[in-house]
């Protein structure tokens, strides 16, 4: 039995301050813990700061990045190049590791662990 979904597309959002000079690999975007919107759909949006080991282990899927311990250390490896519906699943992503991002693009401003922890990418106001 096949499942059939129509997907309706818009505009892409744009995350980058200047796009011509950006490196992004290829992830798979976890579904765990993603909070359906009201639509019933589950989406990451764009400029998520994610980690989850992928950049050392690329099997691993990536997952929303943390902060823990003392001193605090966020385990972000990058940032959600565009939105990802995990509604049915984990699915395809893409992964900023080194660019200019503009903070106010993104659904929450990075903390200083993450601006830290992602060294290749510069965050402009």
């Amino acid at each position: 039995m096949s499942k059939f979904v129509q997907t309706d597309y818009g505009n892409a959002k744009q995350i980058l301050k200047f796009s011509d000079h950006y490196v992004n690999l290829g992830i798979t975007v976890d579904d765990i813990g993603v909070t359906p919107n009201a639509d019933g759909k589950k989406i990451v949006p764009a400029g998520t700061i994610m980690g989850g080991g992928v950049l050392t282990d690329p099997t691993k899927k990536a997952v929303k990045a943390t902060t823990s311990g003392t001193p605090a250390v966020s385990n972000a490896e990058g940032v959600l190049f565009y939105d990802v519906d995990v509604t049915y699943g984990p699915a395809s992503g893409a992964l900023l590791i080194h660019g200019f991002v503009e903070i106010g693009k993104l659904p929450t401003p990075p903390t200083v662990e993450e601006i830290a922890a992602l060294r290749q990418i510069t965050f402009i106001a």
